[in-house]
């Protein structure tokens, strides 16, 4: 909707008026010389005609502008943006002329033109001139409400443009709840049936007076049989009323036993719209609404709602037992006011809802409140006004949330780690290629320096603190669930024997450990040092929960599926688990931090005392081998871990619980004459191992990439083995092996990253690859090339 191509800018008119004038002038000077007419008007007759070619010629030149580079607005690109917003929405210029718009708001609002002349009501009109001088002013403004047509819209005006020259409206339909359909839902459903069970008929009524729906109890004394279609039937036609104004059935006779209904409204204060009837059989005693009351107190015990009756001067009556769970009581210490349960910021907007609901007509309506026990989380308090049950007035409803709450943290905290995971992972990939150049210049500066040189100890101090930051990167990616883990088949009991030397130093005196074995333990399958950092890690902690000492208890058991099931855990799956149990007599840990402990980064240590990485890597590392982990603690009795291991359910045996560590090859073994092509894409990567390969012997060609590497290839070169990165730009190392094998048969691989190797032999999907992680030394890329070239 931009300006129209060819328009006369004021520099074009301001010209054309010049040119105007001049002609003007030519044609009175040629008179006063000539005094002829003819010649005149034959000059005049030349100009027009020149005037004419000019302006056609200017028409058909370019605009200035987009000669210039500068090309108007292309409000195309806008309007297909626009059209995948599930809104109406539309941009307006500081002139209030429409720009752009999508297809709804052609739709919802005909005539295309910018709000606020929308043609609505005055009202709606003023709160959208008030919102686009807010936007204009602020930046942006929103509207609760507008209503056009009966339907209600959410209007979000946002100032915009490079230069803040244009507003985007947005209009998003407000969708009303359907209580009449929800109440229709429980009146036929299956919370109906069972309130049918216990003598409580059921039925909800249209503003119409024509029944809706209802439950079998209802259905069976109105119609005849709890099957009986009474939809759509006038309800007045099924009740009588007789001379003292008693209530009954028709079909059951002139003498049918009374009952007492109970009318609520379904949108608020209109008696004459749609309503839920409860039907109450009349015994007879309850002038008073005594039996009546009785009966319904009995009714909402058996709910699994939170209901609650309240009289006129806002005292509980009752409140069952699911309404003192939800409101974080106990059912027999019932406050008298429902003001005592919440807040002091809600007391007074309960109380005057409370009794604006039992003085006045029958209403029914929801208010957010807080809890005294949970004051950081609002919930909804529904009120509404009852007749027909003696001294109650009032019925008050509270949903509980708490599961729903723990599932969004539980999603929110998952999403969190996610993330953080994501970016621990990617830094410690970075880092990794960073120390595996200071390793390995290391590495062979110590070739030339041999212990005794003087600067021997200097490099070698390096190289302590590079692989110091090796062990950190590795934190990061345990917890990021991205490490490399070299799992085995081994047993519970041995690994702790084999970390109990070393955690009794690091308890000190102070703590006593007491390790406990049970019996029949299953094997698991899980990487032997990982879990003995685990175990160090959770005594660790548990030595800083007893600063004057105390007892660290560490147990195995086996967890069989029946033990499971008795559990009725919603997270740990039915299966036989070893169990890992580390528990401390410690400080202990509130509740508020009891679920924030395994997050990054979060520590109740004094500063410089903690990093926050040690729950969370013990955490991540438990996850990676396919466990669970659980943490019970209350303040001052100590805290216990609990860590699910599957029992592994394959033949192999058992191994020692010691990680078996490969005995180097001695330097003759390592030595080689292979050609070997290197593919890195880090320079000081590339050249640290091209210089450790050459020193071991082997002829080495490197490449920055794998199109680099093929068109090696393709020039006739032939390697026996390629050394290659994983991750690298162009094309990766993993589409680079897949184009090598493809094209020159079977070949050789060893990749080399610093992602975890399980993560990355899933995403590669390659047989019969070798894999070296980062960081390495020269000892480590000479190992692993020798072993690759042997199969």
């Amino acid at each position: 909707m931009g300006a129209e191509d060819g328009a006369a800018g004021p520099s074009d008119r301001f010209a054309l008026g010049g040119v105007a004038a001049a002609a003007l002038l030519s044609l009175l000077l040629i008179w006063l010389a000539s005094g002829s007419w003819q010649l005149l008007a034959a000059v005049g007759a030349g100009l027009l005609a020149l005037s004419a070619l000019v302006v056609y010629g200017s028409r058909l030149r370019p605009n200035a502008d987009a000669a210039e580079g500068v090309l108007p607005p292309d409000w195309s690109v806008t309007y297909a943006a626009l059209e995948f917003d599930k809104s109406a929405a539309a941009v307006s210029d500081r002139a209030g002329r429409l720009l752009c718009a999508n297809s709804r708001f052609g739709l919802w609002f005909e005539g295309l033109r910018a709000p606020p002349d929308l043609g609505l009501d005055t009202a709606s009109q003023e709160l959208l001139v008030s919102a686009g001088r807010s936007a204009w002013r602020d930046g942006g403004a929103v509207i609760d409400k507008i209503t056009k047509r009966a339907i209600d819209y959410r209007v979000d005006v946002r100032r915009s443009g490079t230069g803040d020259e244009y507003l985007l409206w947005r209009f998003t339909p407000v969708e009303a709840l359907n209580v009449e359909a929800q109440a229709n839902e429980f009146a036929s459903g299956k919370l109906g049936r069972t309130l049918a069970q216990a003598g409580i008929m059921v039925a909800t009524v249209g503003g119409e007076g024509r029944i809706r729906s209802s439950n079998p109890a209802f259905a069976l004394r109105a119609g005849g049989s709890e099957t009986a279609n009474i939809s759509n039937r006038d309800c007045a036609g099924f009740l009588q009323v007789d001379e003292k104004g008693g209530i009954s059935f028709t079909r059951e006779g002139k003498h049918a036993p009374p009952i007492r209904l109970l009318h609520v409204p379904l949108d608020g204060d209109k008696h004459d719209g749609p309503a839920l009837l409860f039907a109450i059989d009349d015994d007879g005693k309850s002038g008073d609404g005594v039996a009546s009351h009785v009966h319904i107190e009995h009714l909402l015990s058996n709910l699994p709602l939170g209901l609650a009756l309240v009289d006129r001067d806002g005292r509980f009556l009752f409140a069952n037992d699911a309404f003192a769970r939800v409101a974080g009581i106990s059912p027999d210490k019932l406050p008298p006011y429902p003001g005592d349960l919440v807040i002091a910021e809600d007391k007074s907007a309960v109380s005057d809802t409370i009794r604006r609901y039992a003085g006045g007509q029958s209403m029914s309506g929801d208010i957010a409140i807080r809890l005294k026990e949970q004051p950081d989380e609002a919930v909804a308090l529904s009120i509404a006004s009852v007749r027909g049950l003696g001294n109650a007035a009032v019925l008050l409803g509270l949903k509980d949330n708490s599961e729903e709450t723990r599932l969004k943290r539980q999603v929110a905290q998952a999403t969190k780690m996610q993330a953080v995971g994501q970016l621990a992972g990617g830094v410690a990939h970075d880092f990794n290629n960073i120390l595996t150049a200071i390793i390995g210049y290391c590495d062979l500066m110590l070739l030339r320096h041999p212990p005794g040189d003087s600067d021997y100890d200097d490099i070698q101090q390096i190289k302590n603190n590079s692989n110091r930051a090796a062990s950190l990167t590795r934190q990061l990616l345990a917890f990021s669930r991205q490490q490399t883990l070299r799992p085995q088949i081994l047993q519970l009991p041995d690994v702790v024997s084999e970390v109990s030397h070393l955690l009794k130093r690091l308890l000190g005196e102070k703590v006593q450990l007491e390790v406990n074995h049970g019996r029949g333990l299953g094997a698991v399958r899980a990487d032997p040092g990982q879990l003995e950092q685990v175990i160090i890690n959770l005594g660790v902690n548990a030595r800083d929960a007893m600063p004057k000492g105390g007892v660290l208890h560490i147990e195995t058991r086996q967890v069989s599926q029946a033990d499971v099931r008795a559990m009725r855990s919603e997270i740990l799956p039915i299966g036989d688990y070893a169990l890992l149990s580390v528990s401390d007599s410690g400080t202990g840990i509130s509740r508020e931090n009891l679920s924030k402990i395994f997050e990054p980064f979060f520590t109740t240590k004094e500063v410089g005392k903690g990093t926050g990485l040690g729950l969370s890597t013990v955490y991540g590392i438990v996850k990676q081998s396919g466990g669970f982990i659980f943490a019970d603690s209350e303040p001052g009795q100590g805290t216990r871990f609990d860590i699910y291991l599957p029992t592994y359910a394959g033949s192999t045996p058992p191994v020692a619980s010691k990680a078996i560590e490969n005995k180097s090859d001695s330097a003759e073994e390592l030595w080689g004459s292979e050609s070997i092509l290197l593919v890195e894409d880090e320079d000081m990567v590339r050249a640290v191992a091209e210089r450790a390969l050459v020193r071991q012997g082997y002829t080495v060609e490197t490449a920055r990439d794998g199109e680099e590497a093929l068109d090696l290839f393709v020039s006739g070169k032939r390697y026996d083995l390629v050394v290659s990165d994983v991750v690298m730009p162009n094309m990766d190392g993993p589409s680079m092996a897949r184009k090598l094998r493809a094209d020159y048969g079977e070949m050789r691989i060893l990749f080399m990253s610093g992602y975890a190797e399980e993560q990355l032999r899933q995403s590669i999907n390659i047989d019969n690859v070798h894999f070296l992680p980062k960081p390495f030394s020269v000892q480590q890329i000479a190992e692993a090339v020798k072993n690759a070239l042997k199969n």
